[in-house]
């Protein structure tokens, strides 16, 4: 019988990076950040995976208890710093560079992202994955997704069919 096993992939999200390709959000919306986080806890719970976003220029810096839940770590970069110098830090000191996922287009995370030989995903092509619906409103609600649609989830957000 196979089955799938399912690897815990942590996303590493440039939050304002992912915000400009997320439809219906925009930088210029004060709430933003927490409009984004409300779809990553969405889309993380149906993926069963979790992951961090990082912004730049929270008051006060560090991890937003508020925002964050078990799937989603919310952090802030203090005054001083920026988004991109604590994924670059997290990037350098992951014990596990398998195992986590880049969200990002900026040259520099990635440059290093692939130097660690994690995987990076741009944001139009994660927000297009996370914001997609499951299944097209006319499936029924039961359908099972065909060999090719599980294909696709795994590309995009990590594990491997395992069979046993």
């Amino acid at each position: 019988m196979a089955r799938v096993v399912r690897t815990l992939v942590a996303y590493l999200i440039d939050g304002h990076n992912l915000i400009a390709h997320v439809p219906g959000l925009s930088l210029d919306d004060p709430h933003d950040e927490a409009k984004l986080v409300e779809r990553l806890k969405s889309a993380m719970g149906r993926l069963r995976q979790r992951c961090v976003v990082i912004f730049d220029a929270g008051l006060p810096g560090g991890l937003s208890r508020d925002l964050s839940t078990g799937s989603v770590t919310v952090i802030f970069a203090h005054s001083g710093t920026s988004a991109d110098a604590i994924i670059l830090e997290r990037i350098r000191n992951a014990r596990d560079p398998g195992s986590l996922i880049v969200v990002s287009a900026d040259r520099e995370i990635v440059v290093a992202a692939a130097r660690r030989r994690m995987r990076v995903i741009p944001p139009a092509e994660f927000a297009a994955a996370f914001t997609a619906p499951m299944m097209p409103h006319d499936d029924p609600p039961d359908a099972p997704l065909t060999p090719g649609e599980v294909d696709e989830w795994l590309r995009l957000f990590g594990g491997e069919p395992d069979d046993e």
